[in-house]
């Protein structure tokens, strides 16, 4: 394991090397002993995955390969990233997080407790590139969410408790809770009654 600053790993971890803990952010390159990465108990990293300093990851913790996580990100309990994804930099992630493979997650992106996130979706966070105009707001998605395969999310929107958004959509606007956006750019629809309140 290749190790950059001071890092906390818990109990149990199961470490497929080559992983990379505390790489430094641009503005700690030339520094040493801050602070690294802090992963809780009975992580299990896979080989490829890099952790940037200042990064706080809960417990029980599963990367898949080559996973990227940059710096000032918080995670929670009991997620798993899959392989080949990026979660960018001052990124929250809450409790039950499931991130499916090759998936984009950028910077000041807000992702609550029981999400799902299907493979190749993107988030994006800069609505008028390269200008960034009005700056950069990662999307929000709140409890519960579910995000189909090859989505694509806007900056600033906002995904509500127990939203469903089907596979291949783009999503341009906020979405209520509990409810349904499918197509492009992506309509809202009630929930199929055969998946009720979520």
């Amino acid at each position: 394991m290749i190790q950059y600053g001071i890092n906390t790993l818990g109990d149990g971890a199961q470490i497929f090397e080559p992983v990379t803990l505390g790489f430094p952010s641009r503005d700690k390159i030339n520094e040493s002993g801050f602070t690294g990465s802090t992963i809780g108990d009975r992580a299990i990293l896979r080989s490829g995955t890099i952790i940037y300093c200042d990064v706080s990851i809960g417990d029980d913790f599963s990367s898949g390969h080559n996973v990227l996580i940059r710096e000032r990100t918080r995670i929670g309990d009991r997620v798993s990233i899959g392989t080949a994804s990026i979660i960018e930099g001052r990124t929250t992630i809450g409790n039950d997080v499931n991130i499916q493979s090759l998936v984009y997650i950028p910077t000041n992106t807000m992702i609550g407790n029981h999400v799902f996130i299907g493979p190749n979706t993107v988030l994006t966070n800069d609505r008028y590139p390269p200008s960034r105009t009005g700056g950069l707001e990662g999307p929000r998605l709140s409890d519960g969410a579910a995000i189909g395969a090859n989505v694509t999310i806007l900056p600033g929107v906002c995904i509500g408790k127990g939203a469903l958004i089907a596979a291949g959509a783009i999503v341009t606007k906020d979405i209520p809770s509990h409810k349904l956006a499918i197509g492009a750019p992506a309509k809202i629809r009630e929930l199929p009654k055969a998946m009720g309140t979520r």
